[in-house]
């Protein structure tokens, strides 16, 4: 009687770390596929840049200083390393954007080129499309993370040596944090 209940404990622990272990490795790979929709997004915006700074560079001859920063932010984001670099580059990426988009504002024939309208209705999808795949992946993180931390599969997550995966943020999160400044 006391062997088959040691055995069904010991039976029961096991079934559990296997369960345990196997959605460990189901959090990771949910969160390996969902930076890999990120990276389709980023790929397609780097894609899109040249063409629109093509497109814009006929038209605004004297800015050749803004064409530079995307060029180099569009440079330095294709070469981030890790989820942190990759954040602060993104960043840098769409401040240059904006302002390549603040100065064709002064340019009416560029905003009726419709060759820059598609480039810039493209540029806008993409930048939507990144925003949802970035959302889909921090919610995957935040699942992974809170498991690995979690009792009892942190013993699990211990074991096996599994990690914390890195959120993707953006400025846009700790700029919404703070308040907006006013000045009259």
């Amino acid at each position: 009687m006391i062997f088959n209940t040691i055995f069904i404990v010991i039976a029961v622990i096991l079934l559990w770390g296997i369960f345990a272990y196997n959605r460990f490795i189901t959090l990771i790979n949910r969160v390996k596929e969902s930076w890999a929709d990120i990276d389709v997004q980023l790929k397609r915006r780097y894609d899109l840049i040249p063409n629109l700074v093509n497109t814009v560079k006929g038209y605004m001859t004297h800015e050749a200083g803004t064409f530079e920063k995307v060029t180099e932010a569009r440079n330095a984001a294709m070469r981030a390393g890790n989820i942190a670099e990759q954040g602060k580059a993104e960043n840098m990426l769409s401040g240059a954007l904006k302002s390549l988009f603040a100065v064709a504002e002064s340019y009416p024939n560029l905003k009726a080129n419709e060759n820059f309208l598609e480039l810039q209705r493209e540029l806008s999808d993409t930048e939507n499309k990144i925003q949802a795949a970035r959302r889909f992946y921090n919610t995957n993180v935040r699942d992974l993370n809170t498991k690995v931390e979690s009792f009892p599969p942190n013993i699990i997550a211990n074991m096996f040596h599994f990690e914390k995966a890195e959120f993707f943020l953006l400025d846009e999160e700790s700029a919404a944090k703070e308040p907006v400044p006013v000045h009259f």
